[in-house]
């Protein structure tokens, strides 16, 4: 079962993807995908029962636009650094003086909540803000159940499932602010998500393949069981003493194949198609367009 939200007759809803022309709307008393989310298995049940009922409201693919399935956040995107070990040797002295040691446990950063975009929207590049504009293809986990100090044996109890987002980084804005990430990660309207939400048991998750394409060139390849630290792993390390809750997203990491580590490095400008994609969790197809981010707003 894939879930997600759209944008159908002027209005945003939840929606179901039956297969590759379509699907069903959700009722809108079920609220946001949030509010489902968070209710727990009886009321996905009662979701799923109403995409499949008789009178369903169906929908073609052609005729809505496919939105960041999770649209309402409660807190910062969570992020996991450095989870693919080939990725953490690529950068080594490619860090502009900011190296560290291998780490001995996951390393976790956040992103605003305003970078979130669409799986097909632009993603808005503004070269006078940062000139080394990079990508990272990522697998996200959304968080289904609250908890805190979840055992990693009973971590994957606590995933609603997963999607795709593109952890789009400014390197100069990193080394610009002392090495840590959130301001080089956090700039408006750069992080595409989505483009639906498969649900944990409808994806045999290690066996996932992840790959990047810019303007249709192969850029990053990896499988999840690359990881550092496995999902599990994740949940269990970033909850310990900290409460994780339903709907929360959690990236969980880049291979390697980045642009600031290739010679010479590569970086994202105005113009360029990107394409992120995993087995049975779709892709993400965007355009980098240039966009004035610094204009004063209130």
């Amino acid at each position: 079962m894939k879930l997600g939200t759209v944008h159908s007759s002027g209005k945003v809803r939840v929606a179901c993807l039956l297969n590759e022309q379509g699907g069903t709307l959700v009722p809108s008393y079920f609220g946001d995908l949030v509010t489902i989310i968070a209710g727990g298995p009886s009321i996905l049940e009662n979701v799923r029962a109403s995409t499949l009922a008789h009178d369903a409201e169906t929908f073609k693919l052609s005729d809505i636009k496919v939105l960041a399935p999770i649209q309402r956040f409660g807190r910062d995107v969570l992020c996991t650094g450095w989870n693919y070990w080939d990725h953490f040797y690529e950068s080594e002295g490619k860090r502009e003086g900011q190296d560290v040691p291998k780490p001995d446990a996951p390393t976790f950063f956040t992103k605003a909540p305003t970078v979130t975009i669409g799986p097909d929207d632009d993603v808005a590049l503004d070269a006078d803000i940062s000139q080394k504009w990079d990508y990272e293809a990522e697998i996200v986990v959304v968080i289904g159940k609250t908890g805190r100090s979840i055992p990693k044996e009973r971590a994957l109890d606590h995933v609603f499932g997963y999607c795709l987002a593109n952890d789009i980084s400014q390197r100069d804005l990193q080394r610009r602010h002392g090495g840590q990430w959130f301001r080089g990660k956090s700039l408006d309207a750069s992080m595409p998500l989505g483009p639906w939400i498969t649900l944990r048991d409808d994806v045999v998750i290690s066996e996932v393949g992840i790959e990047f394409e810019l303007n249709g060139t192969l850029m990053q390849k990896a499988k999840v069981s690359d990881m550092a630290f496995p999902i599990e792993e994740l949940i269990a390390e970033l909850s310990l003493g900290l409460t994780l809750y339903a709907g929360d997203i959690l990236l969980t990491g880049t291979p390697s194949g980045i642009g600031n580590a290739r010679t010479p490095p590569v970086f994202l400008n105005a113009g360029d198609k990107i394409v992120t994609r995993a087995d049975g969790l779709g892709e993400l197809r965007n355009t980098l367009r240039a966009t004035d981010l610094s204009t004063y707003i209130a």
